[in-house]
């Protein structure tokens, strides 16, 4: 769409360019057409001032002519025609000369913070995100441009990235000594008695259960009948079973309790030793240390692990699509509240708005010498890499039509002078 709408730009440009050429054309050809009719015309005065108005009027136009056709071409006259063709000989200096002109007057570091002090860009922004309508414009526009970056990306590579990232992870961290520090942490203030009470408390709440009361009696009978199975058939196994199941409940329960009501009962004691001992273990013990290493290769090696990792993204890429498509879009919805909220914020904050433009206009005294630098040297470098023919053509496409109301102007011009000089010349005579 871009292509097609230059080309008939530059196909109308050409049109007005060739219509503008042939008008000064006309008017050289109407003051050459009166030329040649003063020639048989009767040596009156008024036949001499047409004569004088015509070959001014000539003399004017091709004068002009030459000047117009030089910019862009070579007109083989001797000595004078290596002072024509000016644009397209002198392509290097143009291109220096503009890009000196751009870095001066408009990328020069002064102009650029002006700019900025005049306009208020915090102020600006504030406003334009204010106003709901621009708020969802913006979220749509992201939406979008979320959407062309997804597919943008290429799935194997980001694949392999996270692979990477998580492999790395998992080879830098000991998970020994980790596992160790951890519980280290976790048993400081006697945290870990928390747990070892929460564990009480549920064993007791499963020993007063019914079910695993019944579970423990039916153990019983069936421990009976498998050692002792003559005196089973003789006992009643199944009271026995109850009680026996009442009688160990009991036990345990008591047990529990002491120990929950204790802090120094032995078994929490043993409980802290066999927990700093384990502690100990994990960080130094070199069992544990080279288990944790055959821990880390397995999960590198695992293809469970690795196939879950490589989904990872195609399940969050889809995620994403699918919520970008969706007319309720949560990234969208977030978006817009957003770009409202920092519209708020801006607008609201003298302070903020201040702050940011202070560090707009630091950051322009920064780097708008190296942008201005880069961008000049981009101008040069690429005009002179434009061939001078093509370049030469461009820019009389684009000025050339106002190039031709010269060669008209200089028609008119030269005739008036024309007349004016045989006015002067003839004053003598009308004077006597």
């Amino acid at each position: 769409m871009s292509t097609t709408s230059n080309t008939a730009n530059t196909q109308a440009k050409r049109i007005e360019l060739r219509k503008s050429k042939q008008l000064a054309l006309a008017f050289f050809a109407g003051a050459a057409v009166l030329f040649v009719i003063s020639l048989f015309l009767p040596p009156t005065w008024w036949s001499g001032l047409l004569k004088s108005f015509a070959e001014a009027a000539m003399i004017g136009a091709l004068a002009d002519w030459f000047a117009v056709v030089a910019l862009f071409r070579r007109i083989p006259i001797p000595i004078v025609s290596r002072h024509t063709e000016i644009i397209p000989a002198n392509k290097a200096r143009i291109a220096d000369n503009l890009a000196a002109f751009v870095h001066e007057k408009f990328l020069d570091t002064d102009s650029i913070v002006g700019l900025i002090q005049r306009h208020d860009p915090a102020r600006q922004v504030a406003d334009w995100l204010v106003k709901p309508a621009n708020t969802e414009l913006l979220g749509n526009y992201l939406v979008r441009m979320s959407g062309w970056a997804l597919d943008f990306i290429e799935d194997a590579a980001v694949q392999n990235f996270i692979r990477r990232a998580v492999h790395t992870m998992v080879q830098q961290v000991d998970l020994s000594k980790t596992s160790g520090a951890l519980l280290e942490s976790f048993t400081r203030d006697n945290r870990h008695h928390e747990l070892l009470n929460e564990g009480i408390d549920q064993l007791a709440k499963l020993l007063a259960n019914e079910e695993t009361q019944a579970v423990i009696a039916q153990g019983i009978v069936d421990w009976l009948r498998e050692e002792y199975a003559f005196m089973e058939r003789m006992l009643p196994s199944d009271m026995i079973g109850r009680k026996g199941a009442d009688l160990t409940v009991r036990m345990a329960s008591g047990i529990l309790n002491r120990v929950s009501e204790d802090m120094q009962h032995p078994l929490r004691q043993r409980f802290d030793a066999f927990t700093r001992e384990f502690v100990e273990r994990l960080k130094t013990d070199p069992a544990f240390l080279e288990k944790g290493e055959d821990i880390k290769r397995h999960l590198i090696g695992d293809a469970t692990l690795n196939g879950y990792i490589g989904s990872l993204w195609g399940d969050l890429k889809g995620w994403i699509k699918r919520d970008l498509e969706n007319a309720d879009s949560v990234l969208r919805t977030r978006i817009v509240a957003t770009g409202a909220w920092v519209g708020r914020m801006l607008a609201d904050d003298p302070q903020l708005r201040a702050s940011l433009n202070a560090n707009l206009e630091l950051a322009a005294r920064g780097a708008a010498p190296e942008f201005a630098g880069f961008l000049t040297r981009h101008i040069a470098d690429t005009v002179k890499q434009w061939d001078s023919r093509e370049m030469s053509e461009q820019i009389e496409l684009n000025i050339g039509k106002d190039l031709q109301y010269i060669r008209i102007n200089g028609t008119i011009v030269g005739g008036l002078i024309g007349v004016l000089l045989y006015l002067c010349s003839t004053l003598p005579v009308l004077l006597r």
